[in-house]
């Protein structure tokens, strides 16, 4: 697994991976590859990433794994706020542990951990809810020596699973939200603590899927014809909901599955051991699926939740004789994790500044369609792939000295664009543009490369103006301009004294600027069914800002009193200033 992943790292470019799993703290030997997989890529700046862990499995190996030049954030799952109601769900967790975990984190420099924690949990009470609020409390003052502690609280509603000892446990609506209500009050009154709770209708939902039987089918497709998807999205949960319910209640399932269900934890309690053996052995829609588990050990394991008796993990620990291991599906066999290799300090990428080239590029096609940050994204991982010996920045996020000049809008393709890119050594433009093109993808040529200085001016800069050929058009075509209107229009904005634009700034706040300054040529090449071809030359003034087809639009569309639609955009190349020669 360590060669592949050092492997795939190096043919794809990225600078970060994760190891993803379930539960990945339950692979024993996660501390061991870890660190062996951040002593081999220490001189990478790559960034590790895992799942929720258990924190009480957190310690300095696996700080150390996430460490690095760029720090991923923790996630951590207590699921309940009492120990009582974690013995209940058999966590296996207790506060000395959840205290010990976070302080390590805190120890190797995290400030905000991501905590989940779950609400309609079986025995809950309105002390267990409050008890979230406790624990954060206690979080954030034992660890106040090491520094503030921000929380980001993720509180779920549980909804019972098919082949878990809770299969047959149940929380209704109302009470789901009266509890979310209590838990919001108390932590109100707690600082550096935000909350994101999930939406009650979708924990409905959820519920009634999970554990139907096959009755569920058209269910599905007529809560989908009816606008179901894309259920957590929180912008979509009212839709959603509509949707579901109007499905069920159709199909004649309102309240059927409610029957296969024990309710509230109360319920359980007030049961005696004949009646509950009897509940238990009724039919479920999901008998007929084998997952190993006995169904009799799970109502035995429904028996021990409600004496809060822990069972042992059975990695370590003795077999429960859950059914799970046996001829069919193989014997538990755990086997100790290899031993972990000593971990080498992190060192920060090269950030030498010892040459910089200047390139010309296309960028044209498909790739018209990926945006400047994904251009990004792809540079960056090109240079990786090709190991040229790049200079990085420094900081909390080290990034490739990469400037691309005047960003080129989604959609439009680039004829003649710049880029600058400083390495830690003196390296040949012509053998470093050979070096790189393979590694690009087709639609983005490297046209050219040239030595600047490394202290030089920086390239937005060095931008002189813009070429463009762009493409107008009227959406009625009862009302198209003739090509006599359309160069009246031209004319007009190029005889205009002013060309006001008003937008906004970063804050929101109107702002109202001159552009036609940076108007420098205006031509009308052709006008073919409503369609008007015309070529603009735009100047880059100090701060970066030219013109952009968009107020172009505008502008014509307001000359010809109708409404002007952007097709074809091109910019056909960027100029720079011209360099003075030397007395």
């Amino acid at each position: 697994m360590i060669e592949a992943i050092e492997t795939g790292m190096e043919r794809t470019g990225y600078a970060d991976f994760s190891l993803l799993s379930l539960s990945c703290s339950d692979y024993l030997a996660l501390p061991a590859v870890g660190v062996e997989l951040r002593n081999r890529l220490a001189d990478k700046n790559v960034s590790l990433t895992l799942p929720s862990q258990r924190v009480d499995r957190f310690d300095q190996n696996i700080a150390h794994i996430l460490g690095g030049t760029r720090k991923a954030g923790l996630t951590f799952a207590p699921e309940a706020g009492t120990q009582r109601l974690r013995d209940i769900v058999n966590k296996g967790l207790t506060d000395g542990e959840l205290l010990a975990g976070i302080r390590t984190a805190m120890g190797n420099g995290y400030r905000k951990v991501k905590l989940y924690f779950m609400i309609g949990l079986p025995g809950e009470t309105d002390a267990d809810v409050l008890g979230i609020a406790d624990t954060c409390r206690m979080l954030q003052q034992q660890c106040r020596d090491l520094g503030r502690l921000e929380l980001n609280l993720t509180i779920s509603n549980f909804t019972p699973k098919p082949h878990t000892p809770f299969q047959w446990h149940s929380v209704s609506t109302a009470e789901f939200v009266r509890r979310q209500i209590l838990l919001r009050s108390a932590l109100r009154q707690l600082r550096g603590i935000k909350v994101n709770v999930t939406d009650v209708r979708l924990s409905a939902v959820e519920d009634f899927v999970g554990r139907a039987d096959r009755r569920l089918a058209p269910v599905l497709e007529a809560a989908w014809r009816e606008g179901a998807g894309l259920d957590a999205w929180f912008e979509s949960a009212e839709r959603t909901y509509t949707a579901w319910t109007g499905a069920i209640e159709a199909a004649g399932l309102g309240g059927r599955y409610r029957q296969l269900e024990l309710g509230e934890w109360s319920a359980v309690e007030a049961m005696d051991a004949v009646d509950l053996d009897a509940f238990c052995r009724q039919p479920l829609p999901w008998d007929h699926i084998d997952s190993g588990l006995d169904k009799r050990w799970l109502a035995e394991d429904l028996k021990r939740a409600l004496a809060a008796a822990v069972v042992p993990d059975c990695s370590f620990d003795g077999c429960s004789s859950c059914g799970v291991c046996g001829p069919d599906l193989g014997h538990n066999v755990v086997i100790a994790p290899p031993p972990i290799p000593p971990a080498l300090p992190q060192r920060a990428p090269a950030s030498e500044r010892v040459c910089r080239l200047r390139f010309r590029f296309s960028k044209e096609g498909s790739l018209a369609l990926i945006s400047h940050l994904d251009t990004l994204r792809m540079l960056e991982r090109a240079l990786r792939r090709s190991g040229v010996p790049v200079s990085f920045t420094g900081g909390f996020h080290p990034l490739p000295r990469l400037q691309l000049a005047l960003p080129l809008p989604l959609g439009v393709e680039g004829g003649g664009e710049w880029m600058d890119l400083e390495f830690v050594e003196s390296v040949d433009p012509a053998a470093m543009r050979e070096r790189l093109q393979p590694q690009l993808p087709p639609g983005f040529a490297l046209l050219e490369a040239t030595a600047v200085p490394v202290f030089g001016p920086s390239l937005s800069q060095e931008l002189d103006g813009a070429l463009w050929t762009l493409e107008l058009r009227t959406d009625d075509p009862a009302v198209a301009p003739t090509a006599a209107q359309w160069q009246a229009a031209v004319a007009a904005l190029l005889t205009a004294e002013q060309l006001p634009w008003y937008d906004t700034d970063k804050k929101g706040r109107p702002r109202e600027r001159d552009c036609r300054p940076a108007l420098r040529m205006l031509a009308l090449e052709t006008v073919e069914a409503g369609t008007a071809r015309l070529r603009l030359e735009a100047a880059v003034d100090p701060a970066g800002r030219s013109l952009k087809p968009e107020q172009l639009r505008h502008w014509l569309g307001a000359q010809l009193s109708c409404a002007l639609s952007l097709g074809l955009q091109r910019r056909e190349h960027l100029s720079l200033k011209p360099v003075l020669a030397s007395s």
